[in-house]
């Protein structure tokens, strides 16, 4: 069984990475051609599973971490194609500074940050469920 407010904080942050995920699609996704094996955009029922991104996070426990426990964010292009690193840290820094300003948007009243953690960026801060 898992709690209600961990259910409800995973479904509005899945909302903004679906929000997110429409961005880049938009803005990326006629770049580059799409897997043969993935599904076209808007095909299924779930942004993940079809189109160009898969844009989401996965709970990490920080072991090892400077920031400790938080939510690595993942970014996934599904393309054969060769992506160049100027249009990858293009659609990072998009990905970054939509999801800094929904967090705030809303999680108002917790203090979440959304820093480079290594290789990767990490959602960290108040990830309580007290509060949500």
């Amino acid at each position: 069984m898992r709690h209600p407010n961990l259910i409800q904080w995973e479904t509005q942050l899945k909302a903004i990475f679906d929000q997110i995920d429409d961005y880049v699609e938009d803005k990326y996704g006629k770049l580059f051609p799409l897997h043969p094996s993935r599904a076209p955009r808007g095909s299924t029922s779930n942004k993940e599973h079809d189109g160009l991104f898969n844009i989401g996070a996965s709970f990490s426990a920080g072991f090892g971490s400077e920031h400790g426990a938080g939510y690595i964010v993942e970014i996934r292009m599904a393309t054969l194609s060769h992506v160049p690193l100027e249009v990858r840290k293009q659609i990072e820094k998009d990905v970054i500074e939509i999801l800094n300003r929904e967090l705030e948007l809303k999680f108002p009243d917790k203090i979440l940050d959304v820093t480079k953690d290594g290789d990767v960026y990490k959602i960290h801060g108040d990830l309580s469920l007290g509060h949500i």
